[in-house]
């Protein structure tokens, strides 16, 4: 019997119901329906300034927004074609879309911010290395960026993941089990993570420098990208702008997504957000690499059900002059 932990049904349901997808609003021609998360930064500075909006209505298209609890149910929506944008989602979540078949594409991608997802434990823990995890109760969230970090942490100290006990939880659960003493140690990302060691008495055993590059993807239906090169160039061209915006506003950033991540403090914002690189470059194929070092990394521990190809997938390039 296999010991995949994600079977090739619960890939394909990716957490969420047909029934709840099926709730949201049909296409329209005139509409371009875009999936979120709370911490989909660049997509949420879109979405508060109306700047999308405005360069999309020349081409004769409204946006409607959908907020998803994490990446795995976001790239479900999209591959039933119940949205036609995902903002990003974690290296790890693509991987898993792959090996449920979805067709899907990489249409950008923010380069690496291994400083923005960590391993922490509270202050006073008697752990203090990763090879005292051995035995443990770590929380993580199933399928995120966290996921291979934890798996990365655990190989450095010649550990694997039977030798841990996980507890997978979404941000919210893991931050409860966390604070109540009910973990050990929590594998976490921003802005939960800032949040987190400034609201809590936290110490950080290992963050993701030298174990995973942690790199955020955008996507998009194949079809979709093969149908709408423009519309994609102009998401594109603006997610860039976003992001420049963002390095260089550090403070009025901070006070309008402060609002939007349940009113956190400004100060745990910056914080966060000065551990993500918001850099948006194209996809290239031969900057998978990574990708396929988590896929194999979740397949050896036998979390995927088959191998996947990094490389198998569809890849759209933006112009040559939008191309940073």
């Amino acid at each position: 019997m296999s010991r995949a932990l994600f079977s090739r049904r619960s890939l394909l349901g990716f957490g969420l119901s047909l029934g709840l997808l099926a709730a949201l609003p049909a296409q329209a021609e005139t509409e371009l329906r875009i999936g979120y998360q709370k911490s989909s930064t660049l997509i949420s500075l879109l979405k508060s300034q109306g700047s999308l909006e405005k360069s999309l209505a020349s081409q004769g298209l409204k946006v409607s927004w959908h907020e998803f609890a994490s990446g795995q149910p976001l790239l479900e929506a999209l591959n039933v074609g119940n949205i036609d944008l995902s903002a990003d989602v974690a290296d790890t979540v693509p991987v898993f879309a792959q090996a449920a078949g979805a067709q899907l594409t990489y249409f950008a991608r923010e380069t690496p911010s291994p400083a923005a997802q960590a391993i922490i434990v509270q202050d006073g823990s008697t752990l203090h290395s990763l090879a005292d995890l051995k035995g443990k109760k770590v929380a993580v969230t199933k399928a995120a960026g966290a996921h291979y970090l934890l798996i990365a942490a655990l190989a450095k100290a010649n550990l694997t993941f039977s030798d841990i006990q996980p507890a997978y939880l979404t941000p919210a659960d893991g931050r409860a089990a966390f604070e109540n003493g009910k973990v050990d140690a929590w594998v976490i990302w921003e802005p939960f993570l800032s949040a987190a060691q400034h609201q809590l008495p936290t110490r950080t055993l290992a963050d993701s420098k030298g174990l995973a590059s942690y790199q955020r993807y955008y996507l998009t239906s194949t079809r979709f990208a093969k149908e709408h090169p423009q519309v994609l160039q102009t998401v594109y061209a603006e997610l860039a702008k976003a992001g420049e915006w963002l390095r260089t506003h550090p403070v009025e950033g901070a006070n309008i997504l402060g609002p939007l991540w349940g009113n956190l403090d400004p100060a745990i914002v910056q914080q966060a957000n000065s551990r993500r690189s918001y850099q948006v470059r194209p996809v290239l194929p031969s900057g998978l690499g990574e990708q396929q070092k988590i896929a194999d990394a979740f397949l050896a521990e036998g979390l995927l059900p088959k191998r996947v190809n990094a490389n198998d997938v569809a890849v759209w390039q933006p112009e040559a002059e939008n191309a940073q």
